[in-house]
């Protein structure tokens, strides 16, 4: 099957993305220890899906989701014994996103914007969690949150032109990168949209 650029673009995205977070995590000593126990868990992909069916579940394995369990337990009651605890509700947020469980990791993301609607972490964060669930109405509405908290964040500006190239909008993409480029030519982000404009029609 021929895949449109456009699709070959969006797999690019996600991995982007998620160096995002992964960038931002790095910040936080309390996250790696998460990452780690989430980075132990099978892959869910075409080679690894089959293995342990039949209730056959690898012993390594079964070990590993006993820690995650654990691990989720201990982050949840103290998120309820102090809900006010944001470093905490963002650690048990990470985690169920981290153990793929985006949908609920959402509500804890969010009760932290409550608290300071202007973290533009969190808010990469939602970006990447409604991108791979394919809301990118969504995922452009938490970008231009950030862009409205800080309008030269290049990381943002490269990530309204990742959800246009996603949608079919080449030209609106491409001009989101063009500029990103010519206004700041030798950053990390201006090499992202070079290389993106590679894959566009």
């Amino acid at each position: 099957m021929k895949f449109k650029p456009v699709y070959i673009y969006g797999a690019l995205l996600i991995v982007v993305i998620a160096v995002i977070i992964i960038a931002t995590n790095q910040r936080d000593k309390k996250i790696s220890a998460i990452d780690e126990i989430a980075n132990k868990q099978m892959p869910q992909d075409d080679v690894h899906k089959n293995l342990g069916k039949e209730g056959q579940m690898p012993h390594g394995q079964v070990k590993v989701s006993e820690e995650i369990k654990k691990k989720m337990e201990e982050l949840k009651a103290a998120v309820d014994a102090n809900p006010n605890d944001t470093s905490k509700i963002r650690e048990y947020a990470d985690f169920l996103l981290a153990a793929h469980k985006p949908d609920e990791s959402i509500q804890y993301y969010e009760m932290i914007l409550k608290k300071d609607p202007k973290r533009k972490d969190i808010r990469f964060s939602l970006t990447f969690i409604y991108y791979n669930k394919g809301d990118l109405d969504k995922a452009e509405e938490e970008t231009n949150k950030i862009l409205a908290i800080d309008k030269n964040d290049s990381m943002a500006k490269y990530n309204l032109g990742a959800i246009e190239a996603t949608r079919g909008n080449d030209e609106k993409a491409r001009e989101i990168w063009n500029k990103l480029i010519q206004d700041d030519p030798k950053s990390e982000t201006a090499e992202l949209a070079r290389n993106a404009l590679t894959m566009l029609k």
